[in-house]
C-alpha cells in the first residue's frame, strides 16, 4: 500500500462527508442552537409549528454533541465505504483515533459560545478579529475560519488514519 496515495483517498473521502455532515446531516435546530449558552441564549423557531424556545447552555452543548455525532457518523460511512471500495484496508485503532480526532475538533470548533469561543479567540490571538467578525459583501469570516479549522484537522486524521493501512 502506498501510503500518500492511502491518504489522498482518504483525505478527499473525509473532506466530502465533512461537508455531507455539516450542510446535508446537520439539522436546523442544531445548527442554530450549539452555541448557545445562559449568557448568550439563543430563541429557536420551529420551521413546521412556528413554536419559540430559548436554550442556554445544556441545550447548546446537547445540539453540538448531537451535530458532531452525526457529523462524524457521516464521516466513517463515507470514508469506510469509500476505503473499501478502494481496496484500502484501515487499522481499526487508527480509524477510531481519526473519527475521535475529528469528532473533538470538531465540538471545539462549533460551540461557539460569543466571546468563549476557540475559534473568536484563536482569531483575536493571531489578528484575524476582524475578519472573524467579517459578515458582509457575500462573505462570513467565522464560516471561513471554521471550514479551514476542520480542513486542517481532516488532514492530521487522515495522517492517522493511514498510519497502518493496508491493501484489502
Amino acid at each position: 500500500m502506498h501510503r500518500p496515495a492511502a491518504f489522498a483517498a482518504l483525505l478527499g473521502l473525509t473532506r466530502a462527508a465533512s461537508a455531507i455532515g455539516d450542510f446535508w446531516v446537520q439539522n436546523d435546530f442544531c445548527a442554530r442552537v450549539k452555541g448557545a449558552s445562559d449568557d448568550h441564549p439563543v430563541t429557536y423557531e420551529d420551521p413546521a409549528t412556528k413554536e419559540k424556545t430559548t436554550h442556554g447552555t445544556a441545550d447548546g452543548r446537547k445540539a453540538c454533541l448531537h451535530h458532531c455525532l452525526t457529523y462524524t457518523a457521516a464521516q466513517a460511512v463515507v470514508a469506510g465505504l469509500g476505503a473499501r471500495a478502494l481496496g484500502i484496508r484501515v487499522h481499526p485503532g487508527a480509524a477510531a483515533a481519526s473519527l475521535a480526532l475529528s469528532f473533538g475538533t470538531h465540538y471545539i470548533a462549533d460551540r461557539r459560545v460569543p466571546g468563549h469561543g476557540v475559534l473568536e479567540k484563536l482569531a483575536d490571538k493571531t489578528g484575524k478579529t476582524n475578519f472573524y467578525k467579517l459578515a458582509s459583501h457575500g462573505m462570513n469570516g467565522a464560516f471561513h475560519l471554521d471550514n479551514s479549522w476542520h480542513h486542517g484537522w481532516e488532514a492530521v486524521a487522515a495522517l492517522i488514519a493511514t498510519a497502518k493501512a493496508t491493501p484489502r
